[in-house]
């Protein structure tokens, strides 16, 4: 994990400079990091940009304490796993460390309200599209069984076309981030679930 470092301390030292304290988490990976308009997106609900480049859902358990534990938010909205399965992990590790990561939450803040953005159907990452699907439903169905304060937001056929293809449109140049129309309908599907 140490090839995360750099990013991480700088998360930590962002939360040092903040003015205001954020009501509103955004944990994960790149797909967080690089969501540029995030803040005016969601200026309602007071939110911090906590993701960091290339991480994990591993990743994201294993810094969890430094990262976001000295916090005190009224929600938290998560976007990880896209990269565990394309480092080779299976859809089952994956769920493991959603597992990880609920208990993690619920050992800081209880039954806070939570959000897991479902993973994304990219261009780039096609070719394990069963494999997203599969941990998406592994997740889908612990959510729907066991976290009922954690909200399941599928974003994953609404970046389909007809053809049932990954659209073009909401992908970067590389095929795997999000361009800004794919941030903007990531931004519509989170606030019909959000409350204030």
């Amino acid at each position: 994990m140490y090839w995360y470092e750099e990013e991480v301390k700088s998360l930590v030292a962002k939360r040092e400079k903040l003015i205001n304290k954020p009501e509103t988490i955004f944990y994960g990976s790149s797909s967080i990091r690089l969501w540029e308009t995030l803040a005016e997106d969601f200026k309602n609900y007071a939110p911090v940009n906590l993701g960091f480049g290339g991480s994990t859902l591993a990743a994201c358990v294993w810094f969890f304490d430094r990262i976001v534990s000295p916090y005190h938010p009224k929600r938290i909205i998560f976007y990880a796993g896209d990269n565990d399965l394309g480092d080779g992990r299976t859809p089952e590790e994956v769920f493991i460390f959603f597992q990880a990561l609920v208990i993690r939450i619920k050992q800081n803040y209880g039954a806070i309200p939570c959000y897991f953005i479902s993973l994304k159907p990219s261009l780039k990452r096609w070719n394990l599209h069963s494999s997203f699907e599969y941990a998406n439903k592994l997740i889908l169905n612990e959510i729907n069984e066991k976290e009922k304060n954690w909200t399941f937001v599928n974003i994953f056929p609404h970046m389909l076309g007809t053809d049932g293809l990954p659209q073009a449109k909401y992908f970067d140049l590389d095929g795997l981030h999000l361009s800004p129309e794919g941030y903007k309908l990531w931004e519509d599907l989170l606030i019909k679930e959000l409350t204030l």
